[in-house]
Protein backbone atom coordinates (compact mmCIF):
# COMPACT_ATOMS: atom_id res chain seq x y z
CA UNK A 1 0.00 0.00 0.00
CA UNK A 2 1.28 3.52 -1.05
CA UNK A 3 2.30 5.97 1.74
CA UNK A 4 -0.74 8.74 1.91
CA UNK A 5 2.29 11.67 2.94
CA UNK A 6 6.00 11.41 1.58
CA UNK A 7 7.27 13.82 3.63
CA UNK A 8 6.80 17.45 4.10
CA UNK A 9 6.84 19.52 0.98
CA UNK A 10 7.26 22.84 2.46
CA UNK A 11 6.48 25.29 4.96
CA UNK A 12 4.70 28.63 4.30
CA UNK A 13 6.35 31.86 6.36
CA UNK A 14 4.47 35.14 5.45
CA UNK A 15 6.11 37.90 5.27
CA UNK A 16 5.63 41.91 5.24
CA UNK A 17 7.64 42.44 2.27
CA UNK A 18 9.78 39.78 -0.02
CA UNK A 19 12.84 41.25 -0.66
CA UNK A 20 14.09 41.76 2.97
CA UNK A 21 12.62 38.62 4.27
CA UNK A 22 14.65 36.86 1.61
CA UNK A 23 17.82 38.71 2.72
CA UNK A 24 17.39 37.89 6.16
CA UNK A 25 16.60 33.85 5.61
CA UNK A 26 19.57 34.25 2.79
CA UNK A 27 21.92 35.26 5.56
CA UNK A 28 20.36 32.99 8.06
CA UNK A 29 20.44 29.62 6.18
CA UNK A 30 23.61 30.44 4.30
CA UNK A 31 22.48 29.81 1.07
CA UNK A 32 20.14 31.61 -1.68
CA UNK A 33 16.87 31.27 -3.05
CA UNK A 34 16.37 28.65 -5.07
CA UNK A 35 13.38 29.90 -6.73
CA UNK A 36 11.66 33.22 -7.28
CA UNK A 37 8.21 34.05 -8.38
CA UNK A 38 4.82 36.63 -8.53
CA UNK A 39 1.98 34.60 -8.91
CA UNK A 40 -1.69 35.38 -9.37
CA UNK A 41 -3.71 37.56 -6.80
CA UNK A 42 -0.49 40.45 -5.64
CA UNK A 43 1.79 37.22 -3.58
CA UNK A 44 5.99 37.34 -4.14
CA UNK A 45 7.42 34.23 -3.26
CA UNK A 46 10.77 33.16 -2.66
CA UNK A 47 11.97 29.53 -1.81
CA UNK A 48 14.92 28.10 0.20
CA UNK A 49 15.63 24.07 -0.96
CA UNK A 50 17.24 22.01 1.60
CA UNK A 51 17.69 18.13 1.44
CA UNK A 52 14.43 16.94 3.34
CA UNK A 53 11.71 20.03 3.01
CA UNK A 54 11.59 23.70 1.71
CA UNK A 55 10.79 27.27 3.27
CA UNK A 56 8.75 29.34 0.71
CA UNK A 57 8.42 32.91 2.27
CA UNK A 58 5.72 34.65 0.89
CA UNK A 59 4.40 38.31 1.00
CA UNK A 60 1.54 40.78 -0.56
CA UNK A 61 3.32 42.44 -3.55
CA UNK A 62 0.79 45.20 -5.63
CA UNK A 63 -2.81 44.37 -5.66
CA UNK A 64 -5.09 41.46 -5.76
CA UNK A 65 -6.82 38.83 -3.60
CA UNK A 66 -4.17 37.07 -2.46
CA UNK A 67 -1.96 39.96 -1.39
CA UNK A 68 -5.05 41.85 0.32
CA UNK A 69 -5.36 38.44 2.45
CA UNK A 70 -1.48 38.28 3.58
CA UNK A 71 -2.35 41.77 4.57
CA UNK A 72 -5.05 40.78 6.89
CA UNK A 73 -2.90 38.02 8.64
CA UNK A 74 0.17 40.41 8.86
CA UNK A 75 -2.12 42.73 10.74
CA UNK A 76 -3.88 40.39 12.87
CA UNK A 77 -1.14 37.85 13.76
CA UNK A 78 1.92 39.42 12.68
CA UNK A 79 4.84 37.41 10.06
CA UNK A 80 5.51 33.92 11.20
CA UNK A 81 4.86 30.44 10.00
CA UNK A 82 1.11 30.27 8.35
CA UNK A 83 0.96 26.97 6.39
CA UNK A 84 1.86 23.48 6.17
CA UNK A 85 2.26 21.53 2.79
CA UNK A 86 2.65 17.67 3.20
CA UNK A 87 4.12 15.85 -0.22
CA UNK A 88 2.27 13.03 -1.85
CA UNK A 89 3.19 10.42 -4.60
CA UNK A 90 -0.44 10.35 -5.78
CA UNK A 91 -2.54 13.74 -5.25
CA UNK A 92 -5.78 11.56 -6.31
CA UNK A 93 -5.43 8.91 -4.19
CA UNK A 94 -4.33 11.25 -0.95
CA UNK A 95 -8.07 13.22 -2.06
CA UNK A 96 -9.37 10.17 -1.72
CA UNK A 97 -8.67 8.67 1.47
CA UNK A 98 -8.57 11.98 3.30
CA UNK A 99 -12.70 12.31 1.81
CA UNK A 100 -12.96 8.86 3.40
CA UNK A 101 -11.23 10.35 6.73
CA UNK A 102 -13.26 12.98 7.02
CA UNK A 103 -10.52 15.70 6.05
CA UNK A 104 -12.99 17.79 3.81
CA UNK A 105 -10.72 18.55 1.07
CA UNK A 106 -11.45 20.96 -1.26
CA UNK A 107 -10.72 20.22 -5.19
CA UNK A 108 -7.75 18.98 -6.66
CA UNK A 109 -6.25 22.20 -8.48
CA UNK A 110 -3.01 22.66 -10.91
CA UNK A 111 -0.38 25.52 -10.29
CA UNK A 112 2.62 27.16 -12.17
CA UNK A 113 5.11 29.34 -11.86
CA UNK A 114 8.46 30.61 -13.47
CA UNK A 115 11.22 31.45 -11.55
CA UNK A 116 12.78 34.94 -12.07
CA UNK A 117 16.10 33.75 -11.09
CA UNK A 118 16.98 31.90 -14.67
CA UNK A 119 13.02 31.54 -16.30
CA UNK A 120 12.80 28.13 -15.82
CA UNK A 121 9.29 26.97 -15.03
CA UNK A 122 7.66 24.20 -12.61
CA UNK A 123 4.23 22.74 -11.71
CA UNK A 124 1.84 20.78 -9.43
CA UNK A 125 -1.02 19.75 -8.14
CA UNK A 126 -2.76 19.89 -4.89
CA UNK A 127 -5.63 20.66 -2.59
CA UNK A 128 -6.28 22.11 0.73
CA UNK A 129 -8.06 20.10 3.76
CA UNK A 130 -11.06 21.95 5.25
CA UNK A 131 -9.64 24.34 8.40
CA UNK A 132 -12.41 22.98 10.50
CA UNK A 133 -10.45 19.67 10.21
CA UNK A 134 -6.61 20.86 10.81
CA UNK A 135 -6.70 22.19 14.04
CA UNK A 136 -6.01 25.78 12.91
CA UNK A 137 -3.27 25.76 11.01
CA UNK A 138 -3.87 25.51 7.28
CA UNK A 139 -2.56 22.22 5.47
CA UNK A 140 -2.10 21.40 1.84
CA UNK A 141 -1.32 18.08 0.10
CA UNK A 142 0.59 18.50 -3.04
CA UNK A 143 2.09 16.48 -5.91
CA UNK A 144 4.66 18.22 -7.34
CA UNK A 145 5.67 17.66 -11.18
CA UNK A 146 8.37 19.46 -11.33
CA UNK A 147 11.05 19.23 -8.75
CA UNK A 148 12.60 22.53 -7.67
CA UNK A 149 16.46 22.85 -7.88
CA UNK A 150 18.93 21.35 -5.66
CA UNK A 151 22.29 23.30 -4.42
CA UNK A 152 24.76 21.79 -2.60
CA UNK A 153 25.33 23.53 0.83
CA UNK A 154 28.17 26.00 1.25
CA UNK A 155 30.50 25.42 4.77
CA UNK A 156 28.42 26.62 7.50
CA UNK A 157 25.09 26.81 5.73
CA UNK A 158 22.02 25.14 6.86
CA UNK A 159 21.69 20.91 4.84
CA UNK A 160 18.61 20.19 6.56
CA UNK A 161 15.59 20.74 8.77
CA UNK A 162 15.87 18.28 11.84
CA UNK A 163 12.32 19.19 13.11
CA UNK A 164 9.66 21.58 13.16
CA UNK A 165 7.62 22.01 16.11
CA UNK A 166 3.62 22.08 16.46
CA UNK A 167 2.46 23.42 19.84
CA UNK A 168 -1.24 22.14 20.50
CA UNK A 169 -3.58 22.19 23.64
CA UNK A 170 -5.31 18.89 22.66
CA UNK A 171 -2.22 16.25 22.19
CA UNK A 172 -4.54 13.57 21.70
CA UNK A 173 -6.58 15.78 18.93
CA UNK A 174 -3.14 16.06 17.31
CA UNK A 175 -2.00 12.13 17.67
CA UNK A 176 -5.92 11.68 15.40
CA UNK A 177 -4.88 14.19 12.96
CA UNK A 178 -1.39 13.73 12.37
CA UNK A 179 -1.26 9.78 13.18
CA UNK A 180 -4.55 8.30 12.26
CA UNK A 181 -5.58 10.70 9.63
CA UNK A 182 -2.86 12.51 7.78
CA UNK A 183 -0.95 8.66 8.37
CA UNK A 184 2.62 10.39 9.89
CA UNK A 185 5.05 7.36 11.48
CA UNK A 186 4.59 8.05 15.13
CA UNK A 187 7.95 7.15 16.71
CA UNK A 188 7.37 8.71 20.35
CA UNK A 189 4.95 9.58 22.55
CA UNK A 190 6.20 10.58 26.44
CA UNK A 191 5.37 13.07 29.00
CA UNK A 192 8.62 14.64 30.34
CA UNK A 193 8.19 16.22 33.87
CA UNK A 194 11.28 18.25 34.20
CA UNK A 195 10.49 20.09 30.87
CA UNK A 196 6.69 20.34 31.98
CA UNK A 197 5.50 19.08 28.35
CA UNK A 198 4.18 15.92 26.62
CA UNK A 199 5.92 14.94 23.35
CA UNK A 200 4.85 13.58 20.08
CA UNK A 201 7.41 12.76 17.82
CA UNK A 202 6.00 11.94 14.15
CA UNK A 203 8.36 10.94 11.65
CA UNK A 204 8.29 11.88 7.66
CA UNK A 205 10.29 12.48 4.75
CA UNK A 206 13.31 12.54 6.80
CA UNK A 207 12.49 14.93 9.37
CA UNK A 208 10.91 15.03 12.44
CA UNK A 209 7.80 16.32 13.03
CA UNK A 210 7.86 17.27 16.54
CA UNK A 211 4.26 17.79 18.79
CA UNK A 212 4.77 19.77 22.06
CA UNK A 213 1.94 20.23 24.72
CA UNK A 214 2.64 22.03 27.78
CA UNK A 215 1.92 20.76 30.76
CA UNK A 216 0.57 22.08 33.88
CA UNK A 217 -1.09 25.09 31.68
CA UNK A 218 -4.85 25.83 31.32
CA UNK A 219 -5.46 24.74 27.94
CA UNK A 220 -8.61 25.44 25.67
CA UNK A 221 -8.83 21.36 24.08
CA UNK A 222 -10.66 22.95 21.37
CA UNK A 223 -8.60 26.23 20.09
CA UNK A 224 -5.73 25.72 17.35
CA UNK A 225 -2.67 24.30 17.11
CA UNK A 226 0.06 26.52 15.97
CA UNK A 227 3.59 26.12 13.90
CA UNK A 228 6.12 27.14 17.28
CA UNK A 229 9.59 27.01 15.50
CA UNK A 230 12.19 25.02 13.30
CA UNK A 231 15.64 23.81 13.66
CA UNK A 232 18.12 23.51 11.37
CA UNK A 233 20.69 21.14 10.69
CA UNK A 234 24.32 21.83 9.86
CA UNK A 235 27.56 19.67 9.75
CA UNK A 236 29.85 22.13 11.29
CA UNK A 237 27.61 24.05 14.16
CA UNK A 238 31.00 26.04 15.11
CA UNK A 239 31.65 27.70 11.20
CA UNK A 240 27.71 28.04 11.45
CA UNK A 241 27.78 30.34 14.84
CA UNK A 242 30.68 32.14 13.51
CA UNK A 243 28.73 32.39 10.56
CA UNK A 244 25.95 34.31 12.02
CA UNK A 245 27.72 36.15 14.73
CA UNK A 246 29.34 37.71 11.78
CA UNK A 247 26.07 38.12 9.49
CA UNK A 248 24.81 40.44 13.05
CA UNK A 249 22.60 37.69 14.59
CA UNK A 250 21.95 37.24 18.48
CA UNK A 251 22.92 33.75 18.74
CA UNK A 252 23.19 31.92 21.81
CA UNK A 253 26.45 30.25 23.38
CA UNK A 254 26.84 26.40 21.91
CA UNK A 255 25.13 24.23 24.26
CA UNK A 256 24.57 20.28 24.37
CA UNK A 257 21.11 19.39 23.08
CA UNK A 258 18.73 17.19 24.48
CA UNK A 259 19.23 14.32 22.36
CA UNK A 260 22.44 12.55 22.83
CA UNK A 261 25.32 13.34 20.78
CA UNK A 262 23.64 16.78 19.17
CA UNK A 263 24.80 20.17 20.22
CA UNK A 264 22.83 23.63 19.41
CA UNK A 265 22.43 26.95 19.89
CA UNK A 266 19.26 29.60 19.74
CA UNK A 267 18.97 32.46 17.43
CA UNK A 268 17.15 34.47 19.91
CA UNK A 269 15.21 37.10 16.99
CA UNK A 270 15.35 38.65 13.57
CA UNK A 271 13.78 35.48 12.03
CA UNK A 272 10.09 36.88 11.31
CA UNK A 273 8.91 35.70 14.71
CA UNK A 274 9.73 32.07 14.30
CA UNK A 275 11.51 30.46 17.30
CA UNK A 276 14.96 28.78 15.73
CA UNK A 277 17.38 26.66 16.83
CA UNK A 278 20.43 25.09 15.27
CA UNK A 279 21.27 21.57 15.75
CA UNK A 280 24.71 19.49 14.78
CA UNK A 281 24.87 15.60 15.37
CA UNK A 282 28.13 13.65 16.23
CA UNK A 283 28.70 11.01 13.57
CA UNK A 284 27.57 7.69 14.09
Amino acid sequence: MSQLVTGLDHIVLVAPEIDSAAAVYEALLGRPPVWRANGEGGAATAIFRVANTSLELMAPAGEGPVADRLREIIEAEGPGLKTLAFGTADIAAAHHKLTRRGMGPQDIVPGESTNELDGATRSWKRFRCADDQTSGIKTFLIQPETPLPSQDAPDGAVVSLDHIVIDTPNPDRALGLYGARLGLDLALDRNAPQWKTRFLFFRTGGLTFEVIHRLGETHDPAGPDRIWGLTWEVADLAAAHARLTGAGFNVSELRKGRKPGSSVFTVRDGTMGVPTLFIAHEPK
